[in-house]
């Protein structure tokens, strides 16, 4: 019989790493599949394992290969990924389905929580989570990630909400399922590309060993569900917010235009956004998903120290 123990397939490395008890970090692949052409998808891919390994703690990028829940690829199997054609992208809804069917598919935050969760990893590094979608009062279009935080327990480190959503509406979900959002070393909550989003960070922590001790708190009182980090860009790797959403504004426009609805809006909301930016909305996301696997890997090392 399957269970979570036996659900997945870890890699040498971070097999080693999980019975050792040393720091791992979780990974999606999305950014590997459907965020950038190759090679500079491997390249990324290969930078953030690289900044979690410079920071002490294993990288483990999730995937599924040929049916086989992968958690933790070889360099070899990265650069397969990278060059893989007719990926599926999974969530929650589609994750177990890939895996029946033997299908080779990326993980998005819902379904790379899940595995991270299954394998016992506590903190994973994203770019920006999805959330309610602009015009959701009539398109009820919100992302599965939201409520794979209120009941996976794995701590999100981000750069806020991609910036393409309704913002104040994700954070007003958020609260509702009681899935605490902590601004790090900042007091509004960032979005995605830009530091400013307008709106406040509900909590602040200003180091890594701060949002461990939250998570253990946490852990003691069995609150279960997930941690969101929103860990904004320096000063000088942000976009302005007002140029960002005039890009925004375009792109959705077009999408309506064009009658695009459904999973293909987000794809084309970003990829016009990359074009109406002349490539300066792609090198800030390669940016910001650096700096949150650096901070991700703090904190899993932090977790793993002793009280």
């Amino acid at each position: 019989m399957m269970t979570a123990a036996n659900a997945f397939t870890p890699s040498a490395e971070v097999a080693e790493a999980l019975q050792s008890g040393r720091p791992v970090v979780a990974l999606e692949s999305t950014i590997v599949t459907h965020g950038m052409p190759f090679p500079q998808n491997l390249e990324t891919a290969q930078r953030v394992e690289a900044t979690v390994r410079e920071r002490g703690a294993v990288p483990a990028t999730i995937a599924v290969v040929g049916g086989d829940l992968r958690v933790g690829l070889t360099s070899d199997e990265l650069e397969a990924l990278a060059k893989a054609e007719d990926v599926m992208k999974l969530s929650r809804a589609d994750l177990a389905f890939a895996i029946a069917g033997g299908r080779t598919g990326s993980t998005t935050v819902a379904a790379t929580m899940i595995a991270a969760e299954r394998a016992g990893i506590a903190v994973f590094a994203t770019g920006g989570i999805g959330g309610v979608h602009r015009g959701a009062e009539t398109s009820f279009d919100i992302s599965a990630d939201l409520e794979e935080l209120a009941r996976t327990g794995v701590i999100v480190v981000c750069a806020g909400a991609k910036a393409i959503l309704d913002i104040a509406k994700t954070l007003e979900f958020l609260e509702t399922k009681g899935v605490p959002v902590v601004g790090y070393r900042t007091d509004e909550f960032p979005a995605f590309w830009s530091r400013e989003s307008g709106l406040p960070a509900p909590l602040r922590l200003d180091d890594a060993a701060a949002i461990a001790a939250f998570q253990k708190a946490r852990d003691r009182l069995e609150l279960g569900g997930g941690m969101l980090v929103a860990n904004p860009l320096a000063p000088d790797k942000a976009l302005p917010a007002d140029r960002v959403e005039g890009w925004i504004a375009q792109a959705i426009a077009e999408s309506r235009e064009r009658g695009i609805a459904g999973k293909d809006v987000t794809p084309f909301l970003l990829q016009r956004i990359v074009e109406l930016s002349d490539g300066r909305s792609l090198a800030t996301n390669i940016d910001l998903i650096v700096s949150n696997a650096a901070l991700a890997a703090d904190i899993a090392v932090a977790l793993s120290k002793e009280d």
